[in-house]
Protein backbone atom coordinates (compact mmCIF):
# COMPACT_ATOMS: atom_id res chain seq x y z
CA UNK A 1 0.00 0.00 0.00
CA UNK A 2 2.81 2.40 0.85
CA UNK A 3 4.45 1.56 -2.47
CA UNK A 4 0.86 2.78 -4.59
CA UNK A 5 0.99 5.86 -2.30
CA UNK A 6 4.15 6.95 -3.44
CA UNK A 7 3.88 5.80 -6.61
CA UNK A 8 0.63 7.81 -6.94
CA UNK A 9 2.66 10.82 -5.48
CA UNK A 10 5.48 10.50 -7.85
CA UNK A 11 6.28 13.48 -10.09
CA UNK A 12 5.89 10.75 -13.34
CA UNK A 13 2.92 9.00 -12.16
CA UNK A 14 0.61 11.63 -14.15
CA UNK A 15 2.01 11.86 -17.92
CA UNK A 16 2.10 7.68 -17.29
CA UNK A 17 -1.46 7.51 -16.49
CA UNK A 18 -2.45 9.91 -19.39
CA UNK A 19 -0.47 7.95 -21.81
CA UNK A 20 -1.93 4.67 -20.53
CA UNK A 21 -5.55 6.24 -21.04
CA UNK A 22 -5.13 7.41 -25.02
CA UNK A 23 -3.35 3.66 -25.61
CA UNK A 24 -6.55 2.24 -24.37
CA UNK A 25 -8.71 4.72 -26.24
CA UNK A 26 -6.51 4.51 -29.18
CA UNK A 27 -6.59 0.25 -29.05
CA UNK A 28 -10.37 0.76 -28.83
CA UNK A 29 -10.76 3.10 -32.38
CA UNK A 30 -8.59 1.32 -34.06
CA UNK A 31 -11.35 -1.66 -33.59
CA UNK A 32 -14.25 0.23 -34.75
CA UNK A 33 -12.96 2.01 -36.72
CA UNK A 34 -12.13 -0.39 -39.55
CA UNK A 35 -15.68 -1.83 -40.18
CA UNK A 36 -17.22 1.70 -39.65
CA UNK A 37 -14.96 2.51 -42.70
CA UNK A 38 -15.92 -0.24 -44.31
CA UNK A 39 -19.70 0.24 -44.26
CA UNK A 40 -19.24 3.81 -45.20
CA UNK A 41 -16.71 2.63 -48.42
CA UNK A 42 -19.20 -0.04 -49.34
CA UNK A 43 -22.29 3.17 -48.64
CA UNK A 44 -20.36 5.34 -50.96
CA UNK A 45 -19.64 2.62 -53.82
CA UNK A 46 -23.34 2.16 -53.87
CA UNK A 47 -24.41 5.48 -54.10
CA UNK A 48 -21.54 5.86 -57.10
CA UNK A 49 -23.04 2.61 -58.55
CA UNK A 50 -26.51 4.02 -58.63
CA UNK A 51 -25.65 7.76 -59.67
CA UNK A 52 -24.02 5.93 -62.75
CA UNK A 53 -27.08 4.12 -63.70
CA UNK A 54 -29.35 6.91 -62.89
CA UNK A 55 -27.30 9.07 -65.15
CA UNK A 56 -27.64 6.58 -67.92
CA UNK A 57 -31.06 5.23 -67.75
CA UNK A 58 -33.47 7.73 -65.36
CA UNK A 59 -31.62 11.58 -66.34
CA UNK A 60 -32.75 12.26 -69.76
CA UNK A 61 -36.43 12.91 -68.21
CA UNK A 62 -35.53 13.45 -64.74
CA UNK A 63 -32.47 15.81 -64.88
CA UNK A 64 -29.20 14.88 -64.25
CA UNK A 65 -29.65 16.17 -60.64
CA UNK A 66 -33.17 14.60 -60.49
CA UNK A 67 -34.31 17.96 -60.52
CA UNK A 68 -37.02 17.14 -63.14
CA UNK A 69 -37.35 18.20 -66.55
CA UNK A 70 -40.40 18.80 -68.90
CA UNK A 71 -40.83 14.78 -69.47
CA UNK A 72 -40.42 13.87 -65.67
CA UNK A 73 -41.22 15.04 -62.21
CA UNK A 74 -38.08 16.18 -60.00
CA UNK A 75 -37.30 13.30 -57.60
CA UNK A 76 -35.94 15.44 -54.59
CA UNK A 77 -37.02 14.15 -51.24
CA UNK A 78 -39.09 10.96 -52.91
CA UNK A 79 -36.59 9.10 -51.16
CA UNK A 80 -35.14 5.34 -51.89
CA UNK A 81 -38.97 3.64 -51.00
CA UNK A 82 -40.53 5.43 -54.13
CA UNK A 83 -37.26 4.47 -56.38
CA UNK A 84 -37.76 0.86 -55.35
CA UNK A 85 -41.65 0.80 -55.71
CA UNK A 86 -41.24 2.66 -59.20
CA UNK A 87 -38.04 0.42 -60.75
CA UNK A 88 -39.52 -2.73 -58.69
CA UNK A 89 -42.72 -3.28 -60.50
CA UNK A 90 -41.30 -2.17 -63.76
CA UNK A 91 -42.98 0.84 -63.68
CA UNK A 92 -39.64 3.12 -64.26
CA UNK A 93 -38.02 3.56 -66.58
CA UNK A 94 -41.08 4.23 -68.45
CA UNK A 95 -41.31 2.21 -72.32
CA UNK A 96 -43.67 5.23 -73.27
CA UNK A 97 -45.38 8.40 -72.33
CA UNK A 98 -49.01 6.77 -70.94
CA UNK A 99 -51.80 8.27 -68.91
CA UNK A 100 -50.96 5.66 -66.37
CA UNK A 101 -47.80 3.69 -65.80
CA UNK A 102 -48.44 -0.22 -65.91
CA UNK A 103 -46.60 -2.54 -63.77
CA UNK A 104 -44.25 -4.42 -66.33
CA UNK A 105 -41.06 -6.75 -66.39
CA UNK A 106 -38.31 -5.77 -64.10
CA UNK A 107 -35.18 -5.68 -66.33
CA UNK A 108 -32.97 -4.83 -63.29
CA UNK A 109 -31.39 -6.72 -60.53
CA UNK A 110 -32.74 -5.99 -56.65
CA UNK A 111 -29.09 -4.68 -56.19
CA UNK A 112 -28.79 -2.10 -59.03
CA UNK A 113 -32.59 -0.97 -57.62
CA UNK A 114 -31.00 -0.33 -54.13
CA UNK A 115 -28.29 1.31 -55.78
CA UNK A 116 -30.31 3.99 -57.58
CA UNK A 117 -32.59 4.51 -54.81
CA UNK A 118 -29.56 5.29 -52.46
CA UNK A 119 -28.31 7.76 -54.81
CA UNK A 120 -32.06 9.37 -55.38
CA UNK A 121 -31.66 9.48 -51.03
CA UNK A 122 -29.01 11.46 -51.35
CA UNK A 123 -30.77 14.13 -53.17
CA UNK A 124 -33.47 14.72 -50.40
CA UNK A 125 -34.91 12.93 -47.57
CA UNK A 126 -37.87 10.78 -47.73
CA UNK A 127 -38.88 7.72 -47.10
CA UNK A 128 -36.55 4.64 -46.81
CA UNK A 129 -37.30 1.04 -48.31
CA UNK A 130 -38.82 -0.61 -45.02
CA UNK A 131 -37.23 -3.49 -43.47
CA UNK A 132 -39.37 -6.86 -43.21
CA UNK A 133 -41.03 -6.29 -39.81
CA UNK A 134 -42.56 -3.24 -41.06
CA UNK A 135 -44.74 -4.90 -43.92
CA UNK A 136 -44.80 -8.58 -43.26
CA UNK A 137 -48.00 -9.69 -42.18
CA UNK A 138 -47.01 -12.89 -40.71
CA UNK A 139 -48.30 -13.46 -36.92
CA UNK A 140 -50.99 -11.36 -37.39
CA UNK A 141 -53.85 -12.58 -35.13
CA UNK A 142 -57.50 -12.77 -36.65
CA UNK A 143 -58.76 -9.69 -34.52
CA UNK A 144 -55.61 -7.85 -36.62
CA UNK A 145 -56.64 -8.71 -40.17
CA UNK A 146 -60.21 -7.87 -39.54
CA UNK A 147 -59.15 -4.53 -38.47
CA UNK A 148 -57.27 -4.46 -41.59
CA UNK A 149 -60.24 -5.51 -43.75
CA UNK A 150 -61.79 -2.26 -41.87
CA UNK A 151 -59.32 0.30 -42.63
CA UNK A 152 -58.81 -1.19 -46.45
CA UNK A 153 -62.50 -0.53 -46.89
CA UNK A 154 -62.23 2.64 -44.78
CA UNK A 155 -59.59 3.79 -47.38
CA UNK A 156 -58.84 1.76 -49.79
CA UNK A 157 -61.68 0.16 -51.25
CA UNK A 158 -63.31 2.39 -53.17
CA UNK A 159 -60.61 3.03 -55.90
CA UNK A 160 -59.02 -0.57 -55.36
CA UNK A 161 -62.05 -2.70 -54.97
CA UNK A 162 -63.16 -4.21 -51.81
CA UNK A 163 -60.76 -7.02 -51.90
CA UNK A 164 -58.36 -5.07 -54.15
CA UNK A 165 -59.42 -6.59 -57.51
CA UNK A 166 -58.58 -2.88 -58.68
CA UNK A 167 -61.04 -1.05 -60.50
CA UNK A 168 -61.52 2.20 -63.43
CA UNK A 169 -60.93 5.73 -63.02
CA UNK A 170 -61.46 9.03 -65.27
CA UNK A 171 -59.31 10.09 -67.62
CA UNK A 172 -58.53 6.47 -68.67
CA UNK A 173 -56.44 5.80 -65.65
CA UNK A 174 -57.26 3.03 -62.81
CA UNK A 175 -56.57 2.07 -59.72
CA UNK A 176 -54.37 -1.43 -59.73
CA UNK A 177 -55.11 -4.85 -58.91
CA UNK A 178 -53.07 -5.54 -55.40
CA UNK A 179 -53.89 -8.95 -55.88
CA UNK A 180 -50.04 -9.86 -56.92
CA UNK A 181 -48.22 -7.13 -55.46
CA UNK A 182 -45.29 -7.72 -53.16
CA UNK A 183 -46.09 -6.58 -49.87
CA UNK A 184 -43.09 -4.36 -49.73
CA UNK A 185 -44.80 -2.66 -52.75
CA UNK A 186 -48.05 -2.14 -50.75
CA UNK A 187 -46.07 -0.68 -47.95
CA UNK A 188 -44.05 1.99 -50.47
CA UNK A 189 -46.85 2.56 -52.58
CA UNK A 190 -48.86 3.44 -49.21
CA UNK A 191 -46.12 5.58 -48.40
CA UNK A 192 -45.26 7.58 -51.00
CA UNK A 193 -48.28 7.77 -52.76
CA UNK A 194 -47.55 6.98 -56.51
CA UNK A 195 -49.71 8.68 -59.53
CA UNK A 196 -52.95 9.42 -58.42
CA UNK A 197 -52.66 7.48 -54.81
CA UNK A 198 -53.01 9.52 -52.03
CA UNK A 199 -49.92 9.10 -49.97
CA UNK A 200 -50.61 7.67 -45.88
CA UNK A 201 -47.72 8.96 -43.59
CA UNK A 202 -46.84 7.28 -40.25
CA UNK A 203 -48.76 9.46 -38.53
CA UNK A 204 -51.72 8.78 -40.18
CA UNK A 205 -51.35 4.99 -41.01
CA UNK A 206 -48.61 3.18 -38.23
CA UNK A 207 -47.03 0.29 -39.81
CA UNK A 208 -48.61 -2.13 -37.68
CA UNK A 209 -51.60 -0.55 -39.41
CA UNK A 210 -50.53 -1.20 -43.05
CA UNK A 211 -49.17 -4.40 -41.73
CA UNK A 212 -53.04 -5.35 -40.79
CA UNK A 213 -54.23 -4.45 -44.29
CA UNK A 214 -51.33 -6.46 -46.27
CA UNK A 215 -52.45 -8.93 -43.90
CA UNK A 216 -56.51 -8.56 -44.60
CA UNK A 217 -55.36 -8.48 -48.05
CA UNK A 218 -53.37 -11.77 -48.20
CA UNK A 219 -56.26 -13.85 -46.70
CA UNK A 220 -58.74 -12.46 -48.73
CA UNK A 221 -56.78 -13.47 -51.75
CA UNK A 222 -55.87 -16.96 -50.30
CA UNK A 223 -59.49 -17.73 -50.40
CA UNK A 224 -60.55 -20.49 -52.77
CA UNK A 225 -62.74 -19.68 -55.91
CA UNK A 226 -65.32 -22.65 -56.35
CA UNK A 227 -66.88 -21.46 -59.57
CA UNK A 228 -68.32 -18.54 -61.49
CA UNK A 229 -66.82 -15.08 -62.46
CA UNK A 230 -65.32 -12.97 -59.83
CA UNK A 231 -66.32 -9.77 -61.20
CA UNK A 232 -63.50 -8.30 -59.00
CA UNK A 233 -65.00 -9.33 -56.01
CA UNK A 234 -66.78 -6.28 -56.08
CA UNK A 235 -69.12 -7.66 -53.72
CA UNK A 236 -73.11 -8.85 -53.87
CA UNK A 237 -73.92 -5.04 -54.55
CA UNK A 238 -72.59 -4.54 -57.94
CA UNK A 239 -72.35 -8.17 -58.46
CA UNK A 240 -75.99 -8.73 -57.97
CA UNK A 241 -76.63 -5.34 -60.06
CA UNK A 242 -74.51 -6.42 -63.53
CA UNK A 243 -76.37 -10.30 -62.80
CA UNK A 244 -79.49 -8.73 -62.60
CA UNK A 245 -78.78 -6.43 -65.95
CA UNK A 246 -77.24 -9.25 -68.02
CA UNK A 247 -80.21 -11.91 -66.86
CA UNK A 248 -83.05 -9.03 -67.59
CA UNK A 249 -81.56 -7.62 -70.71
CA UNK A 250 -81.35 -11.04 -71.89
CA UNK A 251 -84.96 -12.14 -71.06
CA UNK A 252 -85.97 -9.05 -72.99
CA UNK A 253 -83.67 -9.92 -75.90
CA UNK A 254 -85.44 -13.49 -76.14
CA UNK A 255 -89.20 -11.94 -75.48
CA UNK A 256 -88.62 -9.38 -78.35
CA UNK A 257 -87.49 -11.88 -80.41
CA UNK A 258 -90.40 -14.26 -79.89
CA UNK A 259 -92.99 -11.88 -79.96
CA UNK A 260 -91.06 -10.51 -83.41
CA UNK A 261 -91.43 -14.08 -84.40
CA UNK A 262 -95.10 -14.38 -83.35
CA UNK A 263 -96.15 -12.00 -85.20
CA UNK A 264 -94.56 -13.26 -88.64
CA UNK A 265 -96.18 -16.37 -88.13
CA UNK A 266 -99.52 -14.97 -88.17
Amino acid sequence: MKFLTNLRRHAAARPLLLILALLVVGLGYSVVSPQRSSAETEMTQQIEEGKALFDFTCSSCHGLGGEGTSQGPSLVGVGAASVDFQMGTGRMPAAREQAQLPARQVNYSQEQIEAVAAYVATLGAGPAIPTEDQYSPEGLTEEEIARGGALFRANCSACHGIVGGGGAMPNGKYAPSLVETAPVHIYEAMRTGPQQMPTFSKDVMPDQSVREIIGYLDEANSQPNYGGLTMGDAGPVSEGFWAFVIGIGGLAIVATWIAKKGARAR
